[in-house]
């Protein structure tokens, strides 16, 4: 039966901003260490980690698009699966974890490693900012300290 609150929560329009937030849904904070990563963040170190795999695959392999790919992949790979961040996660203070704030581990950091070498799945994302690599691994970029 329909009654008052349900017509009043429709007329009130969708959340705002104040009731709704990327990770909301996953017990997320709106800010500080353990909220969601903002896209700015996401694409510096994007950035910082193709520009290093770039100087790496100039400086030993060539510098073709596979090399640059594959030393991309393979920091992507190491470093994430290890540490749960790249190079340029780090310089954001920025890092993966599975969504019960665990390290994201090995796995994660292969599957997504090669998701995000396919750029699509990176650039589908949810609600939450969580693109389809990391929906498929259930894992999170997140802040792990103030500031940036």
């Amino acid at each position: 039966m329909v009654d008052r609150r349900s017509i009043g929560s429709w007329l009130e329009g969708p959340p705002s901003d104040e009731e709704n937030w990327p990770g909301r849904r996953l017990g997320r904070p709106r800010s500080g260490p353990g909220s969601i990563a903002r896209v700015g963040p996401r694409l510096g170190a994007i950035i910082i980690d193709w520009a290093l795999a770039s100087v790496i695959a100039y400086a030993f392999f060539g510098g073709t698009e596979i090399s640059i790919l594959l030393v991309f992949a393979a920091e992507q790979i190491v470093l994430v699966g290890l540490l749960g961040y790249s190079i340029g996660h780090r310089v954001f203070s920025l890092q993966v974890q599975k969504l019960d704030g665990s390290a994201a581990g090995p796995l994660a950091g292969v599957v997504r490693a090669l998701l995000l070498c396919l750029v699509i799945p990176a650039l589908i994302f949810d609600a939450d900012q969580r693109g389809l690599h990391d929906r498929v691994m259930s894992t999170v970029l997140v802040k792990v300290k103030h500031g940036r």
